[in-house]
């Protein structure tokens, strides 16, 4: 059953206007014709939709069921163009959007409110996940843009593209309470008392994992790494436990924990990067959209 959408204007005036003639006249068209498209559509649908006789006309039940639905696929019909030029513009959609926790953090919010802002109408599906996941995702086109910490592995530099967004010091989380923090504003790794280190595997994040063990070279100590764990929530949480220290980018500071301080350091520590990563071949609008706003941002 092939029911085109013009059957379906005309059906509407004549169930709204309850007169052929009117009705007609609505369509800017002559009676006959109109009496035979109605005529040919309920041969179609197999049901008369309505009641003619001297008196008028009249809708069956059948032609009562047919008109809300009717009504309702007109009205989708005509929303289509617009659907349409906002999909091409970007502003509607879906972006798919990963991230590392540390992101969660620092700039994935801002980022969020500003996007939610300039785009309400497109849809925004979020996707925590560490750098070397976001990798194989982008470069299967399952995510649209990445937010991690690079390098980009040599096999992902042809096809992907990077924006750094955030550049940050490292700065240490410890248990609470430490003598050797107290009334301190600095944290010294050197008069710190030699608790093991918590921190990302290295083929998780080998760029933030380098940068960790730099600072302990720098200071001339080889920390004794303890627990190892992928997202900075299960870092800070170990902490808390007193199961050791970490060194975490500045802003993870804003996840605060029972049990945990953080303190500058006062050692040098080289700056953490966040970036955002993307297919370079995506043809998205939306995708062109989210990076035009991250980079006025910058």
């Amino acid at each position: 059953m092939n029911i085109e959408l013009r059957q379906l204007r005309y059906f509407t005036a004549v169930a709204e206007e309850l007169h052929f003639g009117r009705a007609a006249k609505r369509l800017h068209m002559t009676q006959p014709p109109l009496s035979q498209a109605i005529l040919a559509l309920e041969e179609q649908l197999g049901a008369a939709l309505f009641d003619r006789n001297r008196r008028g006309v009249a809708l069956t039940p059948a032609g009562a069921a047919l008109l809300p639905e009717a009504r309702w696929l007109l009205a989708q019909a005509a929303e289509l163009p617009g659907l349409v030029a906002r999909a091409a513009s970007g502003a509607a959609g879906r972006l798919v959007l990963a991230f590392v926790s540390s992101a969660d953090y620092s700039v994935l919010p801002p980022s969020l409110r500003a996007y939610r802002s300039a785009y309400p109408q497109v849809q925004i599906t979020l996707q925590e996940a560490t750098s070397d996941l976001q990798i194989d995702e982008l470069l299967h086109g399952r995510v649209d843009a990445g937010l991690l910490i690079p390098p980009l592995p040599e096999r992902a530099r042809a096809e992907l593209e990077y924006l750094p967004v955030l550049k940050e010091a490292l700065v240490l989380a410890a248990p609470a309470n430490l003598p050797e923090l107290r009334g301190r504003q600095e944290a010294d790794l050197k008069t710190l008392p030699p608790l093991p280190l918590i921190i990302f595997p290295r083929a998780i994040s080998p760029g933030l994992y380098d940068a960790i063990l730099s600072v302990f070279r720098a200071a001339g100590i080889t920390p004794v790494i303890g627990q190892e764990a992928i997202q900075m929530q299960t870092i800070v949480s170990l902490v808390s436990a007193g199961m050791g220290i970490a060194l975490v980018p500045q802003s993870v500071s804003n996840l605060r924990r029972p049990g945990v301080e953080y303190r500058p350091l006062a050692q040098a520590t080289p700056l953490v990067e966040t970036g955002l990563a993307w297919r370079r071949d995506n043809p998205s609008p939306v995708l062109k959209g989210f990076l035009d706003l991250m980079r006025k941002r910058l």
